[in-house]
């Protein structure tokens, strides 16, 4: 069982940045990903860190502006998130562990998840 604490969130104008973090309870090889979900609409992943492959991952909605990098001696998943923008505004969730047969992006491939941190984007 892996343990995820989202931090990080909070409120900016647009335009601005946030970094949020990710803290796992221990060591995974598995991909880690961030998706977020906004008021009335459906979760959606957002970017996603693969060990085996050395790949990351990006939604092309945020594609050049987010940044997604790990740091595994602290068991750690960051997003940069810079020229934020309104419809970033969202509860953002860290994901991790592995159910076969699912895409990257699919939150069912994901077994772990934290409680998320809310970022909100004012115009």
């Amino acid at each position: 069982q892996v343990q995820l604490v989202e931090s990080g969130g909070g409120s900016v104008q647009a335009g601005e940045s946030l970094r949020l973090s990710c803290k796992a309870s221990k060591y995974t090889t598995d991909c880690m990903a961030w998706f977020r979900q906004a008021p009335g609409k459906e979760r959606e992943g957002v970017g996603v860190s693969c060990m085996t492959t050395g790949n990351t991952y990006y939604a092309d909605s945020v594609k050049g502006r987010f940044t997604v990098s790990r740091d595994n001696h602290e068991n750690t998943l960051y997003l940069q998130m810079n020229n934020l923008k309104p419809e970033d505004t969202a509860m953002y969730y860290c994901a991790t562990g592995f159910v076969p047969g699912f895409s990257t992006f699919d939150q069912r491939r994901y077994t772990w998840w934290g409680q998320g941190t809310m970022v909100t984007v004012s115009s």
